[in-house]
């Protein structure tokens, strides 16, 4: 396995300190704070292990409440609203320094047949006809930016089929975007894992749809401040998070210094997979 994605996995082994308590650490970031979608990865697996394995997540919702500090553990506190017949509810609280940073809410089904329908999947390119990260940044950011940008998802090959909003400076477009993923590697067949290194990576681009309609190139070149505010996912249907998945992403609005984002996932045969809302605060910074 590569190392970049078993140093993600040990990320996500949290240490259980008590019988709904958890701890984890945090990894280095593009910013001064601990990466969102890592935090929201944690939670769902503290939440995730304290459920049956019969029972499988089907949504989450989560506010970001304080940024992290990614130099202090996380204390991760489990709270079982609910063990119903069909349903089971978890709420956790990440805790730094005494203070909650992060609140997420998830809900676990037990299989069941049901009614089935779905939208079709758009259009996408070919993932292994794109450019991967290591081919692309370097031709839209500085050197180092870019570097920083390839470390920081190395465990994840994410590729973009049209130029992100950091190569498109100064050219508002349709907010919309797409990328392929899939971690590199194999996983093993735990289906909270995948569930959780989709979350992790669904807070990595989200936003980016709110930019392209302003012509703003975002955090990696800094014509933008921002940050989560909060998050919701749906699965819908099995998938694995080391096999191509299609996240086709839009902005329907931005106003009051926030931008919204939803989104779905697909996988590369097209089955709907996830359904995402994500806003969060995308603010001009002051001359």
């Amino acid at each position: 396995m590569p190392e970049a994605l078993d140093s993600l996995l040990d990320l996500l082994d949290l240490e259980r300190i008590e019988q709904d308590i958890f701890r984890g650490v945090s990894r280095s970031a593009l910013v001064p704070r601990v990466f969102g979608g890592q935090v929201a990865a944690q939670a769902l697996v503290a939440a995730g292990r304290t459920v049956p394995a019969d029972r499988l997540a089907h949504s989450l919702h989560a506010y970001f409440l304080r940024p992290g500090d990614p130099g202090a553990p996380i204390v991760y506190t489990v709270d079982r609203i609910r063990d119903g017949r069909s349903f089971t509810t978890r709420r956790v609280v990440a805790t730094q320094h005494g203070r909650p940073i992060f609140h997420l809410s998830a809900s676990f089904q037990a299989y069941e047949e049901g009614l089935e329908h779905q939208a079709g999947m758009p259009a996408a390119p070919d993932p292994e006809s794109l450019p991967t990260a290591a081919e692309m940044l370097p031709r839209h950011l500085p050197a180092d930016v870019a570097n920083r940008l390839i470390e920081a998802r190395a465990a994840v090959d994410l590729r973009y089929a049209e130029v992100p909003p950091w190569g498109s400076v100064g050219e508002p477009r349709e907010p919309r975007s797409q990328v392929w993923f899939r971690t590199n590697g194999k996983l093993a067949d735990d289906p909270l894992l995948h569930v959780c290194l989709a979350t992790y990576v669904s807070d990595m681009t989200l936003l980016d749809s709110v930019l392209l309609a302003h012509g703003r190139g975002g955090w990696a070149v800094g014509d933008v401040v921002g940050a989560s505010l909060d998050h919701a996912m749906w699965f819908h249907r099995p998938f694995r998070a080391d096999e191509w998945l299609l996240y086709d992403q839009e902005s329907p609005s931005s106003s009051g210094g926030r931008g919204l984002g939803q989104a779905r996932i697909w996988t590369q045969d097209g089955r709907l997979a996830i359904s995402v809302i994500q806003e969060g605060v995308v603010r001009v910074p002051r001359g």
